[in-house]
């Protein structure tokens, strides 16, 4: 069985979970390594491990999951401990789909995005996938969009040699251009990487979100995610305006805010996702 950290030993004794048992290993993640952990009181957690990250990455997530967990929005687990190399927390033990989650995840979501504030950001910076994610609080979402989401990601591609100086001015072109083709919008509490692998169940089988990149930002730029890897149900969206309209043309708009994802996942792995991210970018901008 893997070595785990001792103070994640410690805490399960002066929790009431016991020992560890058994574990068994979670597939899903493509940065961390994750298990579920059985102990001898018969109770369950998961752990997330990763001796190689940044070592505030699991901080950052566990502040996260704290942020997101509303009383209206999407189920979070909660967060139990963290380490530089770990975090603890709740087994979902996810059940099979509920028959109505896919509307009741666009009512939730909806709801998660009406908690709005004035300022666009977050507590702290924090990550999405390993890579480093700014959240200065800023006024302005157009500013804050083009400067701390589009171009701190072409700029990181072009240093790391994955992203040509041409293509960088080409995205500072189109952050001259976001408040003529993007209307202003509140900034919404929002998860931050809402594709589908991070769309889950409860062991009820009730929408859970997991592995967030939490901030105040654009509703429209969530929903642009949760089509970029395979689109969500229709009956996801329909349920989401029921609860929150959305201006004319927010789906035209959705490739804009999936640049910055594309962008980040050619700084995640590599120049495999260069075509897709500059012929999404020549959709936009020519």
């Amino acid at each position: 069985m893997m070595t785990y950290p001792q103070a994640v030993l410690d805490w399960l004794e002066d929790s009431g979970y016991g020992s560890i048992s058994s574990s068994r290993s979670v597939a899903g993640g493509c940065i961390n390594n994750g298990s579920v952990l059985k102990t001898s009181s018969g109770k369950t957690c998961f752990i997330k491990m990763n001796r190689h990250t940044p070592a505030d990455m699991f901080e950052r997530e566990a502040e996260g999951l704290r942020a997101l967990r509303t009383e209206d929005g999407p189920f979070v687990p909660e967060s139990f401990l963290h380490g530089p190399d770990f975090l603890l927390m709740e087994d979902l033990n996810p059940g099979r789909r509920c028959s109505e989650y896919w509307s009741l995840f666009g009512r939730q979501l909806a709801a998660l995005h009406n908690h709005t504030q004035s300022l666009f950001g977050f507590s702290n910076d924090n990550y999405i996938g390993s890579t480093p994610q700014p959240n200065p609080w800023t006024e302005d979402g157009h500013t804050f969009f083009a400067e701390q989401r589009l171009m701190f990601q072409a700029r990181l591609a072009n240093r790391r040699g994955l992203l040509a100086s041409s293509d960088v001015r080409r995205i500072e072109d189109l952050c001259v251009l976001l408040p003529e083709i993007v209307p202003s919008q509140p900034a919404s509490l929002s998860h931050g990487d809402l594709w589908s692998g991070n769309a889950t169940m409860d062991k009820d089988g009730n929408p859970t979100i997991i592995d967030p990149a939490a901030h105040y930002g654009w509703a429209e730029a969530e929903l642009a995610m949760t089509t970029l890897f395979g689109s969500f149900p229709g009956t996801f969206y329909q349920a989401y305006q029921e609860v929150r309209s959305l201006p004319p043309g927010y789906e035209d708009r959705f490739p804009i805010y999936n640049l910055y994802h594309l962008l980040n996942h050619v700084n995640l792995f590599g120049s495999g996702y260069l075509s897709q991210t500059l012929s999404t970018l020549k959709r936009i901008i020519r």
